[in-house]
């Protein structure tokens, strides 16, 4: 198997708080530490009520501060909500503190809906073409006073930042990004545990595109994955609910904390709600340990990924725990 990662959004269950969720999700990442998950990644998101982990790079250091020698990262950071300065000065911040943790991935979506974007007052043009060049403009803080391959160094230096390796990731869900992440020579994250009509299609882009690059020599993919594990078939259907109430809550325009579970919940559903969570929910394993195996097998071997960034999205803390320790004990 594959190494496997977490990618978490510090999920706000109902009845419980922000607070509640950071500890939660401290305490996750150090259980993924000693079960050997590669990196912990964590996701900007904006007016959500139901995710905890708007200000990314703030719990990026709660997370590396409690830990020792897992990857911390961004999964990512939403760079048309930033200068990209103030992300390398972040970021350089996290390195100098936690040397050789640090992960910074970036995506080109807002992560929230467009009255928020707006209240974030960064980019209101709609060009695609600024992510591009904020990328490039990122790298350019991190080569340092010498500059490197891309292009001399920057008048105005990211302090810290400057001159710190911090691996810069594409996140995408479309050819766009594969695009960008084969003409930069970066690792390419695909979201494919919410988004992937576009897979097959994007990781094909990026391979036949790549670009080697100082940073990176060959095409790296990383691939989003849901994952419900429990002891039994029956128990991964229920906590798995909680995440489809919240996709189809999403799809309905009605957001909001997690759900608690429900029992038999597939049995309720419409056609048309079937079809949404069928869509979203395709990159999926779900059931008893074996089963899980199974599909994560799979998926491996119809995709190639390099790595397997883990996303379970479950209402009851002790739940997802057991969840993702029985993933690492399948990737052994």
């Amino acid at each position: 198997m594959v190494p496997l990662s977490v990618l978490d959004l510090s999920p706000i269950v109902e009845g419980g708080d922000a607070a509640q969720s950071f500890r939660n999700t401290l305490d996750l990442a150090r259980h993924a530490e000693r079960w050997g998950y590669r990196r912990y990644w964590l996701a900007e998101h904006h007016n959500m009520t139901g995710i905890g982990s708007a200000a990314t790079a703030v719990l990026i250091g709660h997370v590396a501060g409690g830990t020792k020698t897992i990857r911390v990262g961004a999964g990512g950071v939403m760079l048309p909500n930033h200068a990209p300065l103030v992300i390398a000065e972040q970021f350089g911040t996290l390195e100098s503190l936690y040397p050789g943790r640090i992960d910074l991935g970036v995506g080109r979506a807002p992560g929230t809906d467009q009255l928020a974007a707006h209240a974030l007052r960064r980019t209101l043009t709609g060009d695609v073409n600024d992510f591009p060049r904020d990328v490039v403009e990122l790298q350019s803080y991190f080569r340092g006073a010498e500059g490197g391959p891309a292009g001399p160094a920057p008048r105005v230096r990211a302090v810290p930042g400057a001159g710190l390796r911090v691996p810069i990731w594409i996140l995408g869900s479309s050819l766009f990004g594969a695009q960008l992440a084969a003409a930069l020579g970066l690792p390419y994250a695909f979201a494919s545990h919410f988004a992937p009509a576009a897979l097959t299609q994007a990781i094909e882009v990026y391979r036949e595109s790549f670009q080697p690059s100082e940073q990176c020599a060959e095409p790296y993919v990383m691939l989003g994955f849901n994952v419900f594990a429990a002891e039994t078939e029956e128990e991964a259907a229920f906590v798995r609910s909680s995440a489809q109430q919240a996709v189809l809550n999403l799809h309905r325009g009605s957001p909001g904390p997690l759900p608690k579970p429900a029992a038999n919940f597939e049995a309720r559903l419409a056609p048309q709600e079937r079809a949404v969570l069928d869509r979203w929910f395709a990159c999926t394993a779900s059931g008893a340990p074996d089963t899980v195996r199974r599909q994560l097998e799979e998926f491996v071997a119809r995709t190639d990924a390099d790595e397997i960034m883990v996303n379970t999205n479950v209402h009851d803390h002790a739940a997802r725990l057991r969840s993702y320790e029985i993933a690492a004990s399948l990737a052994v």
